[in-house]
């Protein structure tokens, strides 16, 4: 179980990347044997591929109450109100606190003011908690498997409700 104590979600900078690297990389590592390199690389991020991804789509941190970049999230807009999510991650010994529940909403709240309808992501097969906290979430498979290089990329989507 997570640390107790008081959450705050920001947007990211250049200066997060190493704590969003390291958070990246240990919370995907117990998955990492499933992953070819290309593939573990893609989702853990590389300082080439962060300052990228800064760039494409909106990048927020979970810091705890010392500080402490504790857990990430990205989004951006894909498509006609369609929006993405990509790379959530919290480091293992703040799983099951309420920082992901926190990320993703704040996540789809940002998606919502930029009038996305629906929210998709994508998971690999081996992140069965990770698809059980989707469902948990409102999240529904489409039915649309892509491959992740040489892994089957499974969709999810989430109808967003109207915020007036």
């Amino acid at each position: 179980m997570g640390s107790p104590g008081a959450t705050t979600i920001r947007k990211a900078t250049l200066h997060d990347m190493n704590a969003v690297l390291e958070c990246l990389r240990s919370a995907f590592a117990p998955y990492q044997h499933h992953y070819t390199r290309i593939a573990f690389e893609d989702t853990t991020l590389t300082q080439e591929s962060y300052t990228r991804r800064l760039k494409e789509m909106t990048v927020f941190v979970a810091l705890n109450d010392s500080g402490r970049v504790v857990g990430t999230l990205a989004c951006n807009v894909i498509g006609e109100r369609e929006g993405h999510l990509r790379g959530i991650a919290v480091l293992p010994e703040c799983q099951a606190s309420g920082i992901a529940n926190q990320l993703l909403a704040h996540a789809e709240c940002e998606l919502a003011q930029r009038n996305c309808s629906h929210v998709t992501l994508d998971t690999t097969e081996p992140l069965e908690r990770a698809m059980r906290f989707y469902e948990r979430h409102g999240y529904r498979r489409s039915g649309k498997v892509g491959d992740f290089f040489g892994m089957p990329l499974i969709e999810y989507v989430k109808e967003l409700t109207a915020k007036r």
